[in-house]
This record gives C-alpha cells, sequence and structure tokens, in this order.
C-alpha cells in the first residue's frame, strides 16, 4: 500500500496520507481507527469511502440532525421511545413519524457519513487498522464524493495552531505545484481564497514571503496550506526541482465543460486510441514535439481522464476505463520525456560515431548477458531461487534494454517469501520497455493478486484485454479474480 503498513497510528501514518493511498490502490475494505472512547470505521468499495459508522453517542443520526436542527428536541424524543419499542431504524422511524421526507432522511444519513470522516483528522494517536473484505450490503450507500474533497474538508476543519506547524515544512523552505497528475487534477471544489493563494505559489518564493503576501491572515494563510500540502496539490521543493510548465491556475483546476454522452464517447475512442497508436497520438502531438510541448499535453489529457470523472458517469466500470487511460498517459509521457531529453542531448552534444571498440564491448556485453540469463533460468527451473535472482538481476543490468529479462527476473523474485515489491518493479521495468505487451500486464496482475491488492489486479488485466481481446491468460485469471471477490 505505497509503503503505508494496514495496522499502526495516525501519529505514524497521517491519516490524508493513509487514505490517498488506499483510494490509489482501489482496495475495499474497512478502515478502523480506534481511540479508548470510542471506534469509527470507514467502509471503502475500490479505494472510495462509501459509509461511515461510528460507536461514539454523539455521532448518531439523531443527535447530528438535531444539532443541524432538522428535527426538534420533542421529535427526538418521541422518536427515541419508538426506537426502544419497535427496534426499527430511527431513520425509518422519523420517516414513519412525519418528522422527515425520504429525500431528507437520505441526506442526514450522508450528512452523518461526512461528518464521521472529517472528524476522524481531528484524532492524532489513534490506532488505525485496514481489513480488505467485502463491505457488509446492508450498509452500501454511495457517498458520491471523491477522496480528495473528504480529506480536503476533513484538513480544513483542524484548528491546532501547534500541530499545523508542526507539520508545515519550515517557513524558509519552497511550495510548488505538484507534477503528479493525479494529485494536481483531482476533483476538489477550492474555493476564492485557495485559489488566490495558489496564484502566490510560483516556486520561487518561501513559505514565508507567501504569508507576507497573502491579504488573509497568517493562520488562514497557514491553514490553506496546510491543506493544499495534504490534498497533494502542493509539494515542497526539492533541490533542483523539474521545471514546470507555464499553466495557469484556471487551466489546472478549472472545470472541463462536456456532456456525459460525449465524454464517454471520448472515453470509448480513447481506449481504443491506446490499442492502435503509437505514444505520440495517444498524447495527441506530433513527432517534433519538444519537452515542453510533451508535457503539457500530458497534464491536459491527465486533466480530462483522470480517474475522479467517474463520479459523473452512470457507467459501472467507468473508473477502470479511465484508470487504464490515465495509466496509458503516464506510460507514453514518460517514454517519451526520455527520448526528448534524449535528442535535446544529441543536439547539444553533437556526437561522433560510436566507435568499433564500443560497437565490440556492447556485444560482449549482450553475449555475457545472454550466457548469464540462461543461467538464471536454470536455476529457476532447479528451484535455486536466489542464484536465480543473482543471474537475472545481473544479465538484466548487462542489457537494461531486454524486457525479457526484467520480466524472467519478476518471476524469480515472486519465487521469495518477500519478494513481491521486488518483483513488481522489475516488471514495471520490463513493461516500460513494451508497453503493449499483453504478457506482462498480464503478469502484473497476478502480483498483484498475489499480493492481495484485487482490483489493481483487474486493472492488470483488462489492460491486457485491450491489447488483446482473446488473451486466455488474462481471461483465466479475471475469473480467478471474480472468485476470491
Amino acid at each position: 500500500m505505497n509503503g503505508i503498513p494496514f495496522r499502526g497510528t495516525l501519529a505514524e501514518a497521517r491519516l490524508s496520507l493513509l487514505l490517498i493511498s488506499l483510494n490509489r490502490d482501489q482496495l475495499t475494505g474497512t478502515l478502523e481507527i480506534r481511540t479508548p472512547g470510542f471506534t469509527k470505521k470507514i467502509y471503502l468499495v475500490k479505494g472510495d469511502a462509501i459509509f461511515a459508522s461510528s460507536t461514539n453517542e454523539d455521532d448518531r443520526l439523531g443527535e447530528m440532525l438535531l444539532k443541524v436542527g432538522k428535527i426538534t428536541i420533542e421529535q427526538f424524543d418521541t422518536a427515541a421511545e419508538k426506537l426502544e419499542e419497535s427496534g426499527n431504524r430511527l431513520g425509518a422511524i422519523l420517516v414513519e413519524l412525519g418528522y422527515l421526507t425520504p429525500k431528507e432522511l437520505f441526506w442526514g444519513v450522508k450528512y452523518q457519513v461526512r461528518e464521521i470522516i472529517y472528524s476522524l483528522f481531528q484524532l492524532h494517536d489513534a490506532e488505525y487498522e485496514f481489513i480488505e473484505e467485502a463491505v457488509p450490503s446492508d450498509e452500501v450507500i454511495t457517498l458520491k464524493m471523491t477522496m480528495g474533497n473528504l480529506i480536503y474538508e476533513g484538513v480544513r476543519r483542524i484548528d491546532n495552531l501547534t500541530r499545523i506547524r508542526r507539520e508545515m515544512p519550515s517557513l524558509t523552505d519552497i511550495l510548488v505545484l505538484s507534477n503528479d497528475p493525479l494529485s494536481l487534477f483531482q476533483d476538489i471544489e477550492l474555493n476564492s481564497d485557495d485559489k488566490k493563494l495558489l496564484s502566490l505559489v510560483d516556486g520561487r518564493k518561501t513559505i514565508k514571503d507567501i504569508l507576507d503576501e497573502s491579504s488573509a491572515s497568517s493562520f488562514e494563510t497557514m491553514k490553506i496550506l496546510y491543506v493544499l500540502l495534504y490534498t497533494g496539490i502542493l509539494i515542497k521543493k526539492e533541490g533542483e526541482a523539474e521545471e514546470s510548465v507555464s499553466i495557469t491556475i484556471d487551466d489546472l483546476l478549472g472545470e472541463i465543460s462536456e456532456s456525459e454522452i460525449a465524454f464517454e464517447t471520448r472515453v470509448e475512442a480513447f481506449l481504443k486510441k491506446i490499442k492502435l497508436f503509437d505514444y505520440y497520438d495517444i498524447l495527441e502531438i506530433e513527432h517534433n514535439a519538444d519537452e515542453n510541448e510533451v508535457k503539457k499535453n500530458y497534464f491536459r489529457l491527465a486533466k480530462e481522464f483522470h480517474p475522479d470523472k467517474y463520479m459523473n458517469s452512470e457507467d459501472p466500470y467507468m473508473k477502470d476505463k479511465l484508470t487504464t487511460i490515465f495509466d496509458a498517459l503516464a506510460d507514453a509521457y514518460n517514454k517519451l520525456k526520455v527520448e526528448t531529453v534524449d535528442t535535446e542531448l544529441q543536439k547539444d552534444d553533437n556526437p561522433s560515431p560510436q566507435s568499433p571498440a564500443a560497437d565490440e564491448q556492447l556485444q560482449k556485453d549482450e553475449q555475457d548477458a545472454a550466457a548469464v540469463f540462461q543461467s538464471g533460468v536454470t536455476a529457476l527451473k532447479k528451484g535455486d531461487i536466489r542464484r536465480a535472482v543473482e543471474n537475472l538481476k545481473q544479465a538484466a543490468s548487462l542489457e537494461v534494454g531486454n524486457a525479457r529479462y526484467w520480466n524472467n527476473l519478476a518471476l524469480a523474485y515472486t519465487k521469495l517469501p518477500d519478494g513481491l515489491n521486488s518483483a513488481e518493479n522489475a516488471l514495471q521495468e520490463a513493461i516500460s520497455l513494451e508497453p503493449d505487451n499483453a504478457g506482462f500486464l498480464v503478469n502484473l496482475g497476478l502480483i498483484y493478486m498475489k499480493a492481495g491488492n484485487l482490483p489493481r489486479a483487474g486493472i492488470q488485466f483488462n489492460k491486457a484485454l485491450i491489447l488483446e481481446p482473446e488473451n486466455k491468460k488474462a481471461k483465466k485469471a479475471l475469473q480467478d479474480l471474480e472468485t476470491k471477490k
């Protein structure tokens, strides 16, 4: 789970980072937050929070509705008496007595769920545990709120200045817009104060500079920066950060006006494009595009096809489709970014043709790599896994561009008790070299399945079937996946 353990304390793993990790891994299960006084749970389906519960009496539906003025104290007491007599749910009783309409009850339950989740951001020393399991069917209420918006509002409610200052970077640090489109373009409803403050973030000003220039109070400014940091929109600049593309705040965070039908048509067309066209066509750029143009188009398309956009669609598979597109865009960008940088370096250096001696050395390395690779395969067949890993790793380092070596190294790593992370990394290397290899995608899905990450496994199998609709291994893997759910 992106380096964050399934069990720990909120002092060790901040709730915002924990929820982002669960969301990106598209995990289904229950996140339990425990204190000596109460236990609260968030129920997630494919990484989205859909329901929440609490043993804290103040979080009960009746108390919540009373606090916001939806029912009176007399109505509350009457419904409570009937609750003890009948054993029915309070919400049903409130509707039966005519105190609420069904629509008001639905609003009340969603309000209760949101408030329970928001309250968790106030906790610091609580214990947490994520249990990967099916969500109880009687609790399934689709909250229809992105994880970004939940985290945004939850963090906004933190008013503890000491905590905010402790968890913020130094006043001399510089903040920049995230270069990760998954964070940058998440569906978060920023207000005008947030957008105004974002306009001060230019990659040169320190936090102190922003505090001095902001028209809001120092505390309010610090709090907004804190929120933007912990939703991932801003990050701390580390050394000489990659130069950002000149995009306005409106370009980054403004709405894309498009009807649902038009959007779904565009998604289906883009899924076909991934299978049929090259990286340049996927990013909708010319073959002579420079690095800046590659990045600008990547960001534009990443915004258009961000997985959060599934919230606006009735298609039950839209999130998987958007995730497939988003991953393909990232693959294309990472590949072309390297190519454009290499092209620029070649222009600058104007290198002379490679010498015969260099050609001979390259040929020798390839021959050595093939021999070591064969030794690794033999060791793997004999069950000598440690030796197989050593040999296959050496082969891959001698001939880094050979995707087959990385794929077999990944297979060897899966045989080790603690080798799944290394297997994933090796297979990602193979996929970066041959992104259209459906077999590699299936193998990556099998690694995720073995690790218990069923949602990510399904995404890889579906990507493989987009490339090869009749891939038997991918079809069988999807069938096996269904039996595990």
